[in-house]
């Protein structure tokens, strides 16, 4: 009786393993996804990231295809779905949304970039429009000026279209008004200040930062509610 219901689990097992494994092969590294990149003659590669953001410096011969846009799916349809599709965006969130899409309306094969651009632009890989170089926006010495402070300090890396960010702007506002005689906020936007972005190593958005006399004390990254967020830095 027992080998009647085993052998069905058996069998699930292996397919959900086969199915996990499928996906961790088809997300790569900056370093695997260069590489693969680099193999493949005439590759088809998408930046699925808002224009204003793939302006502001992509992969080489990366194209355009706005993963929120209203005609992703018919700009998409014009690709070959025989081919490899290599996906990207800041962080991955977007590109794993998008690649699941395309395997789903018939792609072969559709590779992310784990991590994202940012990644890409830690390890100094080559961009358009920049040359390989980062926005400055503020130096090392104006932000450590920002921790100069009897107050805790916390920094808010984000970016005017990272969903998460506008959700937790307004808790932030308020937090930084309710606590103001033991808070200081300070909001950074990443794809205006690249460089501290790299030296300080954010490479997902939202990451907070909370500083006490300009030393870190706390850090996180990712959507954290208002109550959790109090609860971790201790007001």
């Amino acid at each position: 009786m027992l080998k009647k219901y085993l052998a069905p689990l058996f069998l699930i097992a292996v397919f959900l393993f086969s199915c996990e494994q499928g996906n961790s092969q088809n997300k790569l590294d900056v370093f695997q996804f260069n590489a693969k990149l680099a193999s493949v003659k005439d590759p088809q590669l998408i930046d699925v990231r808002t224009p204003d953001e793939y302006n502001g410096g992509h992969l080489i011969n990366a194209v355009n295809i706005d993963w929120n846009g209203n005609d992703f799916d018919k700009l998409t349809a014009k690709l070959d779905k025989s081919k490899p599709v290599f996906v990207y965006c800041l962080s991955g969130g977007r590109s794993s949304a998008a690649a699941a899409a395309m395997r789903s309306s018939g792609f072969k094969e559709v590779i992310e970039m784990e991590g994202g651009i940012m990644k890409w632009k830690r390890e100094d890989f080559p961009l358009t429009r920049f040359s390989g170089k980062l926005h400055n926006g503020m130096s090392e010495a104006e932000f450590n000026s920002l921790l100069q402070s009897d107050k805790l300090v916390l920094i808010d890396f984000y970016a005017p279209w990272c969903q998460p960010c506008k959700q937790m702007a307004p808790y932030l506002a308020e937090m930084a008004t309710t606590y103001s005689n033991k808070l200081v906020l300070n909001r950074i936007d990443a794809d205006e200040n690249q460089m501290m972005s790299k030296i300080l190593k954010v490479d997902a958005l939202p990451t907070l930062l909370l500083y006490e006399k300009g030393k870190l004390i706390w850090s996180h990254t990712g959507f954290i509610s208002k109550g959790d967020l109090i609860k971790e830095i201790k007001l």
